[in-house]
């Protein structure tokens, strides 16, 4: 098939014709209509990893998604709302944005939704504004994403917002020299720096900073240097899922944690669906995150249950629900203020200020950088009466935004 590269609006990706014909016929129905389009079953194209190593983390997407649609229907006025699922097993920017280009082109979605990772949040922006579809970041938490689309909004958190507070949280626990271990990429990267930045006012020093390739599942020789480096505590971040595992079950089989060296990370490394395998060797670990399972609120309780249900086993309701729960509200919320019409720019200018009770807390979209605002908490990992753990919540730190913006060039 011939095609050619087009940069209109930012847009520098290769299409075939074949494409190139559909998407002038779409623009030209669209002016016909008086430039906005307005279905009975408006389409939400969700990209996540639904297969491989992170399925649990697109199972958690459609988990939260199903409970939302359990709980508030699947309608929104006279529209019923559909969701039409894409599988990308792991970071695959091209993938994710040819994905994306098939929702929005043959599929006519609405919307777009999902988005684990940070590379393939950032491929699909590219498309949003010509296919005129605003995209609901659920997960991935580098905070550059919004700055890329005035069409984006994160339901999620970023690295940023959870990292910096676990860096005051190290200091005072004693740790004033720490060495920072991350996954080299984004998230990671911007783990790194909110944390580094945020201890070393705090008066603390980062004696190493670690990057690791993503492929790494061999962590015996990071173990080796982080008790090498002579850091009092170690700083973390990979991303939820095996690699969490691994890393943390390293850390505890490679003896730091009897030597004294403290461990403080962002929740990903604790998450519950990962906490029987640890077992007793987590208790006591110290996270900061947006959200847990345990959280007190009937809000919390209710999510919790419809999303166990969903998911068929409610141990292995993880985090990325919760931003899907919360994302099909604001999806829902655009809707409604658009009346079902296909019209981006209204159906994010609707939303830039809302605010309502999420099981994580009280939340809001800040208006100018359609981030979500919230409570993160430092949680404590403990083990109940009937043998189960779980992140106790123990400190909160109200309204946060998110400092990493301050750093996007």
């Amino acid at each position: 098939m011939r095609g050619f590269a087009t940069g209109r609006l930012g847009i520098d990706f290769f299409i075939g014709e074949d494409i190139v014909k559909t998407l002038k016929l779409a623009v030209v129905a669209f002016a016909l209509l008086g430039g906005v389009a307005h279905a009975d079953v408006i389409k939400v194209g969700v990209v996540g990893p639904f297969s491989g190593p992170f399925a649990l983390q697109g199972k958690s997407f459609k988990a939260g998604i199903d409970a939302y649609m359990a709980v508030n229907g699947n309608t929104v006025g006279d529209d019923t709302v559909e969701i039409v699922y894409r599988d990308i097993p792991a970071a695959d920017p091209a993938q994710s944005r040819a994905l994306a280009q098939e929702l929005i082109v043959k599929e006519g979605v609405q919307y777009l939704a999902g988005f684990y990772f940070t590379p393939d949040a950032l491929a699909a922006t590219a498309l949003l504004e010509q296919g005129n579809v605003p995209m609901v970041v659920m997960n991935a938490a580098t905070s550059a994403i919004v700055t890329k689309s005035p069409y984006v909004i994160r339901t999620s958190f970023t690295q940023y917002q959870v990292s910096s507070p676990i860096a005051q949280v190290a200091f005072n626990a004693g740790a004033k020299k720490v060495i920072t271990v991350v996954s080299d990429y984004g998230p990671g990267i911007d783990a790194e720096s909110a944390f580094k930045v945020a201890f070393e006012a705090a008066g603390g020093k980062t004696v190493e900073s670690v990057r690791m390739p993503m492929s790494t599942n061999d962590y015996a020789p990071i173990m080796q240097r982080i008790k090498d480096s002579g850091a009092e505590g170690v700083f973390a971040f990979l991303p939820s899922g095996p690699t969490t595992l691994g890393f943390v079950k390293a850390f505890n089989e490679n003896g730091l944690k009897d030597a004294g060296i403290k461990f403080f990370a962002p929740g990903d490394l604790t998450q519950e669906s990962d906490l029987p395998a640890l077992g007793d060797a987590a208790v006591g670990m110290q996270t900061t995150f947006h959200y847990a399972i345990s959280h007190d609120s009937d809000a919390n309780r209710k999510f919790v249950e419809a999303a166990g249900k969903a998911i068929g086993n409610p141990a292995e309701v993880n985090f990325p629900a919760v931003g899907a729960f919360d994302g099909m509200h604001v999806i829902y919320k655009m809707i409604e203020a658009t009346g079902g019409e296909q019209d981006a720019a209204k159906a994010v200018d609707a939303i830039k200020g809302l605010s309502w009770e999420s099981p994580r807390g009280p939340v809001a979209i800040d208006p100018e950088s359609r981030h979500i605002t919230q409570n993160i908490y430092l949680r404590e990992v403990a083990k109940a009466e009937d043998g189960t753990y779980y992140n106790k919540e123990i400190q909160t730190f109200e309204k946060q935004g998110d400092p990493g913006l301050a750093y996007v060039k």
